[in-house]
């Protein structure tokens, strides 16, 4: 029997505000701070103390909440939800549950297969956990350390219905997510600071039912591959268990990144569970109806309909179009080049940017903004090479001198002598001289041997060190060759 999994996803989302959610600590980074730092009597759960719900947040909240197309709640209320783990202060974890911010979403997403919505259930509001390190000292006891620096800060839950079918799919939503947040300016997207973590809920089921399979919970995947692996395990190993007349227990499960595979972690909970209760120290959540107008009025443009216009108005291909929106600087780097080079193809610029400024970006490090050569000087880089100034050889080599110098093109170009000659009698000279240096070659390539044309061309280009106009030195080398076929028929 074929099966087919069914994946839901939640996604846990750090805000980037200046202080935590329900009081005035700093946010700091948790690898670079030192411990337990910007921890104060509110997030700490010291007795006593009241917690009060940071505008920012919120307003971040709609942010999210608007672009998923979501219907906000204008009032919303705060929860406890009860549990006991050594990383939680209080005992509890202030959430929203029975009344979310917002519902009923949705997030288009880019596949292989083309382009679908994913319904996105709820977003609501919450706050972080502090940190664990567990250590394991050589002949020792093992022991954990509680870093309390994270615990409060503003964290945003997004949950998706279960409307993923594929591995393929996962890491879309994901990304497209990521993406989003990142865009919004609500979240660094950092995987390896952990301010965006996954938990997926995977089932699967004989393919062509509509029936829901027994789902498993796999929690803190804090990077695209771990998500991509865990999945992927997990839709074999349920798999592989209902071929066998077996049955999968409902649980939570770990992934082990060595050994890349899950591992039982607990009996999976129901929101029972929890003995949530609504937060006696918080007021509802009220929305104003004008509040919300003005934050969907400073949305930017989308990632997915930057995408559609990149394809529409730049004739690009769905596959360039979503590299180049998947980073919000790089695709204003790319329309501030298209906007500097009118007289361009705007599918030239999307190649250049995608294949040698992409290339050095991986190579060096640098970011879309630390490079030397801004948009424009790119686009005049690119305007001597479609005006026949330079090949397609020297551009490449000039751009890497401008990214190393910041140097523009025009001062390379000159100061090196790269300009490719194009005049026609000089080359028409040099294909005769090169001809007549090589009457072998000739003579082989009069009896059937075309493919020493392409020597031909090598031979002037090295003549001229390779600034030969390719497009003018191919015709005239034809033209000659030409001749001497019509000579030697004769």
């Amino acid at each position: 029997m074929e099966f087919e999994p069914v994946i839901g996803l939640e996604v846990h989302a750090e805000l980037q505000t200046r202080s935590k959610m329900f009081c005035a600590c700093p946010v700091v980074d948790a690898t670079q701070a030192e411990p337990n730092t910007a921890v104060c009597p509110v997030c700490a759960g010291m007795p006593g103390v009241l917690p009060v719900i940071n505008q920012r947040a919120v307003e971040y909240a709609l942010r999210v909440a608007l672009a998923l197309d979501c219907e906000i709640a204008t009032h919303s209320l705060f929860a406890r939800k009860n549990y006991f783990y050594p990383d939680l202060p209080k005992g509890y974890q202030i959430s929203q549950y029975e009344y979310p911010l917002a519902q009923h979403g949705r997030l288009p997403i880019f596949t292989s297969a083309g382009e679908r919505a994913v319904s996105i259930r709820r977003v609501h509001l919450e706050e972080d956990t502090g940190k664990l390190t567990h250590i394991t000292p050589p002949g020792g006891e093992s022991f954990s350390l509680v870093d309390l620096n994270r615990a409060g800060v503003p964290l945003l839950e997004i949950v998706s219905e279960p409307d993923l079918f594929s591995v393929e799919e996962v890491r879309a939503y994901a990304m497209a997510l990521r993406t989003l947040l990142r865009y919004l300016g609500v979240n660094s997207g950092d995987m390896e600071k952990g301010v965006i973590r996954f938990e997926a809920n995977v089932s699967v089921r004989p393919k062509g039912s509509t029936q829901l399979g027994t789902r498993v919970e796999i929690k803190n995947l804090n990077s695209f591959r771990a998500l991509e692996r865990a999945v992927a395990y997990e839709i074999e190993r349920q798999s592989r268990l209902l071929s066998q007349g077996q049955h999968v227990e409902q649980e939570t499960l770990g992934w082990n990144e060595t050994e890349e595979r899950t591992y039982s972690q607990r009996s999976k909970e129901e929101a029972h569970d929890y003995r949530y209760f609504p937060e006696p120290d918080l007021p509802p959540l009220v929305i104003e109806k004008a509040w919300i107008a003005a934050v969907r009025a400073a949305l930017p443009e989308l990632p997915h309909a930057r995408r559609r216009r990149f394809i529409e108005n730049y004739g690009l291909s769905p596959i360039d179009a979503a590299l180049l929106v998947n980073e919000r600087a790089v695709a204003e780097y790319y329309e501030a080049a298209v906007r500097a080079a009118s007289d361009l193809p705007p599918r030239m610029i999307a190649n250049w940017i995608l294949g040698e400024v992409f290339a050095w970006m991986n190579e060096s490090g640098e970011s879309i903004e630390q490079l030397k050569v801004s948009p424009d000087a790119l686009a005049e880089l690119l305007a001597h090479l479609q005006a026949g100034e330079i090949n397609q050889t020297t551009a490449k080599a000039v751009l890497q001198e401008m990214l190393q110098s910041g140097e523009r093109a025009a001062a390379i170009i000159t100061s090196r002598g790269l300009r490719q000659v194009s005049d026609a009698d000089a080359l028409r000279a040099l294909v005769a001289r090169v001809l007549a240096e090589n009457p072998n070659e000739v003579q082989s390539y009069l009896r059937g041997k075309e493919t020493l044309a392409n020597w031909f061309f090598g031979q002037v280009m090295r003549a001229v060190g390779g600034k030969a106009n390719p497009q003018v030195l191919r015709a005239e080398l034809e033209r000659q060759l030409s001749e001497l076929k019509s000579h030697h028929a004769n």
